[in-house]
């Protein structure tokens, strides 16, 4: 970047990535901290991202046949025991409920009194208390499966935390699942995988790789767990959603038994799988530049902003009767089967006007004054583009064209994310580059997504994880078998594996 270039946000990625990403969520006006520590307060903007996200999920979820419920914040500390793994995998970060009143404590505050008789766990996933439902639901093979999802929100006790990354709260969908047969879990596990793919791919506009999690990165308790991974800006990877085959395990834990076709009794075979408002701090860190945030029109708020321009206040009726008739002809056109959103900002605050849209991500900007309404025209400028760049377009040919421009829009995105992605993906056998590779990297240059073969020892994977702060994001599932040697220690291996540092 030249010095004499002017971004609206500092630092810029270059100079430092993580405050860039912090500025990138305050200049768009989506989060801030909350007085709670590692809590974040989600404003108008950045909930409505998020608000259109479960819409757009929750209908894909439907399709598939899963329905919503809702399951208690609380979770008996009893549950959390019945499944010892689990339960190991996440101690550390848990809540703990222990009264469940106040009174003065003599000294002008108060206390807790009331202690409870036994500890009551905040969420921080629901496989147990969902597991006791789904055992007194099910006797007969008749009761399955059990296809439920729900949207809430969890607790889990994190001491670093990052707006939208990782937070102590934050909003989630948890889907489980409980099957007569093996099969037909593994299906079900690979299929909200598929979902998890379409929608990220297709609506975030972020390209993932789908793979399988390694023994020692499984969900605490699974037999197995599959995941999406995507290259940030930084080329460090993020976990974009996970599904998790769980075995007899959690049935066996919570009692989740049936009389199967023969008469024989047997335990259910269950899934789980979800998904966060980690997948905005992914979206943000894919698709943002220093100018701030870059939204995919399929999730955006607002698909146009428009800013009449007036320097004369005898203009000031003619031009916002124009916008006004614009903003009409414009929600009255189609975007994958919703109707165009459209701000309005009349405003007269200058030129800071358009820089807090532009921050804002909208994926059009159209700029309309007395010469454009002259020529019958508007002033456009894409979010996917410079910000310098603004091109004339006859109005009427705009209104019609826009449902296609977000369509290209929305492309554009993806497709550079794909190229990004290419050029810092790298084959690698030689243990020497691999080191030097990741020892170099430092802020925005955080070294690259590698394909390394792995021999499949947890000795292996720990000593890279050490050395370099790198784990094994997955075993892609498009890898194909090859002999090769291990990365580390040069033994045999039949297969590459996805190599990067991570969020």
């Amino acid at each position: 970047m030249a010095k004499s270039e002017k971004t609206a946000i500092t630092p810029t990625r270059e100079q430092d990535y993580p405050n860039w990403y912090q500025e990138v969520v305050r200049a768009a006006d989506m989060a801030e901290n909350s007085p709670v520590r590692g809590c974040m307060v989600i404003k108008p903007w950045g909930y409505a991202i998020w608000e259109n996200m479960v819409h757009l999920m929750d209908d894909l979820f439907k399709e598939t046949g899963v329905k919503n419920a809702y399951f208690p914040l609380f979770i008996p500390l009893s549950y959390m025991e019945k499944e010892a793994e689990h339960v190991e995998g996440f101690a550390k970060e848990c809540a703990v409920v222990t009264h469940h009143r106040l009174e003065p404590d003599g000294k002008g505050g108060l206390k807790p009194a009331g202690e409870l008789a036994e500890p009551l766990i905040v969420r921080p996933t629901s496989e147990t208390i969902i597991g006791e439902s789904m055992a007194r639901w099910t006797n007969s093979y008749r009761d399955l499966p059990i296809l439920i999802n729900q949207w809430a929100n969890v607790v889990r006790w994190e001491m670093r935390t990052r707006m939208f990354l990782r937070t102590s709260e934050f909003l989630w969908q948890e889907g489980h699942t409980a099957h007569a047969t093996e099969q037909e879990a593994k299906e079900r596990t690979l299929l909200m995988l598929d979902v998890y793919t379409k929608f990220v791919e297709e609506y975030l506009a972020m390209p993932v790789i789908r793979g399988q999690k390694t023994p020692s990165e499984r969900f605490p308790g699974a037999d197995d767990t599959t995941c999406i991974e995507a290259m940030m800006q930084d080329k460090r990877a993020l976990q974009a959603g996970t599904s998790h085959f769980l075995g007899q395990n959690f049935a066996k834990g919570s009692g989740i038994k049936f009389q199967n076709e023969e008469g024989q009794e047997a335990y259910a075979w269950t899934t789980s799988w979800g998904s966060s408002t980690r997948m905005i701090g992914g979206m943000i860190m894919v698709h943002s530049d220093d100018d701030g945030l870059v939204l995919p029109p399929r999730v955006a708020p607002a698909h146009v902003v428009i800013l009449p321009i007036f320097k004369k206040d005898e203009d000031r009726r003619a031009i916002l009767e124009s916008a006004r008739a614009l903003k009409d002809a414009l929600e009255a056109r189609q975007f994958h089967g919703g109707k165009i959103r459209v701000e309005l900002d009349d405003r007269d605050i200058g030129g800071a006007r358009g820089w807090e849209w532009v921050k804002k991500g909208v994926p059009v900007r159209i700029e309309l004054g007395p010469r454009d309404i002259e020529k019958n025209s508007v002033f456009m400028a894409r979010r996917d583009q410079p910000s310098s760049k603004k091109e004339s377009m006859d109005r009427e040919m705009f209104i019609n064209a826009i449902p296609g421009i977000l369509d290209n829009i929305q492309e554009s995105l993806f497709n550079r994310a794909i190229r990004y992605r290419k050029e810092n993906t790298f084959v690698m056998d030689d243990k020497k580059q691999f080191y030097d590779l990741y020892q170099k990297a430092s802020g925005y240059h955080n070294g690259a997504f590698v394909m390394a073969h792995w021999c499949g020892s947890d000795k292996c994977e720990e000593t890279i994880k050490k050395d370099l702060s790198v784990t094994i994001r997955c075993i892609p599932f498009d890898s194909p078998t090859e002999k090769g040697e291990c990365i580390c220690c040069g033994n045999a291996s039949s297969r590459r594996v996805l190599f990067a540092k991570a969020y």
